[in-house]
C-alpha cells in the first residue's frame, strides 16, 4: 500500500478515536450512578483488602452474598483508576469510575476494529466499528456498566490477542518440533506444574489438617504440636490455627518462587523462549483477567484453541498449555475468593452465575415474569427492537453475503459465518434453551453480539468505491446518533421504530432499569426544593442521595425513620413505582425522553 494511503488511513483512525475520547470526557458527568454499582465497589474494597489479610492471617474478607462469586479484577482496577484520576480531575468518585468504564469501552472498540481487519478492508472495518459503537443501547451502557461492557471488551480483547498469538507462534511451533526441549527441562517443568496445582488445590485440606491438630492438642491429646507449643491448652485454638496456616502459606510461596526461578533459568536458553513468552503472555493475561470478570471468559479461549489446532495441529499443544497455565495464574491472582479453595469456589461461582438468584420481576411485552421463567421469545424480540433498523438491515444482508461466499468457498464469508455461529448463535440458543435467568433486557449477553456487526461490515466490503462506502456508513449510523442525542444521557433505554420507539416501549418493556435518571431528579430538587425539605424516595434511594443537596432530608422504605409530611415524592416508573407511591399527589415535575416517563416527582 502506498505510504500516502497508509498515512491517510492511520490519520483517519486517530481522528475518529480522538473525537470519541473528547466526547466521552465532555459527557461523562451527565450520567447517574447505576442501581447496584455501589455494591460492586464495596466488593472491590473487600477483594483488595484480601491482599493484606491473606498473607498475615490466612483469611479473606467476604461480602456474605453472591458478589463473592463475581470475579473482582475489573472493579478493583476501576477503583484504583478512579483514585488516580481524582488527583487530576475534580469529579465525584462515581463520575471518575464512569470515565474508566468509558475508557474500557474505547479499548473494546479498538480491539473490535483490530479483529475486523482480519477479514474486512480498512474502510469496512472502520464502518463496522462505528456501527457497533453508535448503537444507543451499547453507547449508553459504556458509561454506567461496571460489568457488561467491560466483559464485552475483555472478551473481544482475549479473542483478538489469542488469534494473533496463534499466528505469531507458527514459526516457533515448527522450530520447537524440530528441536524438542531436553528431558531434564521437561521433567522439571512437569514437576513445577504438579507442584503449583497440587499446593494450591490442597490448601483447604492443609487448613483442615492444621485445625484438627490444634483442636486435638487443645483438648489434651498428644501430637506434634504439644511439644512445639507448650501453652496450646491455655490459648484460644484460633490463634494457633491462624499462626500455623500462615506459616504454611509463607513456606508454600517461597517454595513456588524458588522452583519457578529454577524452571525459568532452564527455559531461558531454549530456542526463542523469550520471544515465545512475549507472544503468549498478553493473550494469557487477557484470558485470565476476562475470566476474573465473568466466569464465561473461557468461551473466547475455546475459539482460540480451535483455531490453533486447525492451523498447527498437535504442534499447538505446548502453546495452548502455556496459554492456559498463565491464564489460570492470572485468574487466581486477581480473584481472592478462589484462594482458600480454588476448585470448590470456582465450581460454586460457575453454578451461582448459571442460576443467578435474582428475585425481581422482568417486564416483557406488558407482562411481568420471573427471571427464571421468561418466554422463549424474550431474547429474539429484544434484540430485534433494541438495535437500530439500519443495523439489522446490514446484519441480514451481511449474513446473506456470508452464506453466498461460503458456497463459493471464499475465506472471509466462511470464516465470519463460522465465527458468528460459534460466538453468537450457539450461545444465544443456549441461553434460550436452558432458560438461563435474564433480567435488565439483554445486557448480560452483550459480549456475544460483536460478530453480527462484523457481518454487517461485509456489506461495506462489497461496495468497491470508497466514497460510496463512506456514504452508506454515514447513512447507517445516522439514526443511532440522532436517537442517542435525543435520549442522552439515557441512551441505553433505546427502542427502535418496530415497537414505536421508547414511547411505544413505555410500560411494555424495561426502560431506566438502572435508575440513572435519579441524578437529574436530584438536580431538579437542588433548584426547586426549599431549605431542609423532606423527600420520600422510592426504590434506589442511594442514587438520589449521591447527588442530592446536603440539607435535604431523604426518607425511604430502607430506613425506619419517617416524617409526618413530605415536600416531595420521587419515584421511578420501573415496577410502576410512580403509580403506587402517593397515587393521588399532584405531579410537580417529570423526567422523560421522547414521550416516555423515567422518573416522576410529586408534591403531596
Amino acid at each position: 500500500m502506498p505510504m500516502t494511503r497508509l498515512f491517510r488511513y492511520t490519520t483517519i483512525r486517530w481522528v475518529i478515536l480522538a473525537a470519541i475520547v473528547a466526547l466521552g470526557l465532555a459527557i461523562t458527568p451527565h450520567y447517574g450512578e447505576s442501581w447496584d454499582e455501589r455494591q460492586f465497589f464495596k466488593y472491590a474494597d473487600h477483594a483488595m483488602e484480601a491482599y493484606s489479610t491473606w498473607p498475615r492471617t490466612g483469611t479473606i474478607p467476604l461480602t456474605g452474598n453472591t458478589y463473592d462469586n463475581y470475579g473482582p479484577a475489573y472493579v478493583m482496577v476501576t477503583a484504583l483508576g478512579a483514585r488516580l484520576l481524582s488527583l487530576v480531575l475534580p469529579w465525584s468518585t462515581s463520575d471518575l469510575r464512569h470515565l474508566v468504564y468509558f475508557a474500557t469501552f474505547v479499548v473494546g472498540l479498538w480491539a473490535f476494529h483490530r479483529l475486523c481487519r482480519r477479514w474486512l478492508s480498512k474502510t469496512a472495518a472502520i464502518g463496522a466499528t462505528i456501527l457497533l459503537g453508535t448503537q444507543p443501547v451499547i453507547w449508553g451502557h459504556a458509561f454506567i456498566s461496571p460489568k457488561d461492557i467491560p466483559f464485552l471488551t475483555f472478551f473481544v480483547l482475549t479473542l483478538v490477542l489469542g488469534l494473533e498469538m496463534v499466528d505469531a507462534s507458527g514459526a516457533d511451533s515448527k522450530q520447537a518440533a524440530a528441536t524438542p526441549p531436553r528431558r531434564p527441562m521437561l521433567l522439571l517443568t512437569a514437576a513445577w506444574v504438579v507442584a503449583v496445582v497440587g499446593l494450591v488445590v490442597v490448601t483447604p485440606v492443609v487448613h483442615s489438617w492444621i485445625e484438627s491438630l490444634v483442636q486435638a492438642a487443645a483438648a489434651g491429646q498428644a501430637n506434634i504440636l504439644t511439644s512445639i507449643a507448650t501453652d496450646i491448652r491455655s490459648v484460644d485454638p484460633a490463634v494457633y490455627i491462624e499462626k500455623y496456616f500462615v506459616l504454611f502459606l509463607r513456606i508454600r510461596a517461597v517454595f513456588l518462587l524458588l522452583l519457578t526461578a529454577v524452571v525459568g533459568m532452564l527455559w531461558r536458553n531454549a530456542p526463542n523462549a523469550v520471544r515465545r513468552l512475549a507472544v503468549v503472555a498478553p493473550a494469557a493475561l487477557a484470558l485470565g483477567f476476562s475470566t476474573s470478570i465473568r466466569i464465561l471468559g473461557p468461551l473466547a479461549a475455546l475459539i482460540v484453541a480451535a483455531y490453533a489446532v486447525w492451523k498447527h495441529g498437535r504442534r499447538a499443544l505446548p502453546l495452548l498449555l502455556t496459554y492456559v497455565v498463565l491464564a489460570l495464574i492470572t485468574m487466581y491472582a486477581t480473584w481472592p475468593y478462589l484462594w482458600p479453595d480454588p476448585l470448590g469456589h470456582l465450581a460454586e461461582s460457575a453454578l451461582v452465575m448459571s442460576r443467578y438468584p435474582w428475585q425481581g420481576m422482568v417486564l416483557f411485552n406488558g407482562t411481568y415474569y420471573p427471571s427464571t421463567d421468561l418466554p422463549s421469545s424474550y431474547l429474539p424480540v429484544l434484540l430485534a427492537i433494541q438495535f437500530t433498523e439500519p443495523a439489522w438491515l446490514l446484519i441480514l444482508a451481511g449474513t446473506a453475503i456470508a452464506i453466498f461466499e461460503t458456497t463459493r468457498k471464499r475465506r472471509a464469508g466462511r470464516d465470519l459465518l463460522i465465527l458468528t455461529l460459534v460466538w453468537c448463535v450457539l450461545p444465544l440458543i443456549g441461553f434460550v434453551v436452558t432458560r438461563s435467568p435474564l433480567y435488565d433486557n439483554f445486557r448480560q449477553v452483550l459480549f456475544v453480539l460483536p460478530p453480527m456487526f462484523m457481518l454487517a461490515g461485509l456489506v461495506f466490503e462489497k461496495l468497491r468505491r470508497i466514497p460510496l462506502q463512506v456514504a452508506v456508513i454515514a447513512l447507517a449510523v445516522l439514526p443511532g446518533i440522532v436517537d442517542g442525542v435525543c435520549l442522552h444521557p439515557y441512551e441505553y433505554i433505546y427502542y427502535n421504530r418496530l415497537v414505536g420507539g421508547v414511547q411505544g416501549a413505555f410500560r411494555r418493556y424495561e426502560l431506566d432499569y438502572w435508575g440513572t435518571s435519579y441524578r437529574e431528579a436530584a438536580a431538579y430538587l437542588a433548584k426547586a426544593a426549599p431549605v431542609n425539605a423532606s423527600v420520600w424516595v422510592e426504590g434506589p434511594t442511594h442514587l438520589l442521595q449521591e447527588y442530592a443537596r446536603p440539607d435535604l432530608k431523604i426518607y425511604s422504605t430502607y430506613e425506619s425513620e419517617r416524617a409526618d409530611h413530605y415536600d416531595y415524592v420521587v419515584a421511578l416508573t420501573r415496577f410502576d413505582l410512580d403509580l403506587q407511591s402517593y397515587p393521588e399527589a399532584p405531579v410537580d415535575h417529570v423526567i422523560e425522553r421522547q414521550g416516555a416517563l423515567l422518573t416522576v416527582i410529586k408534591k403531596p
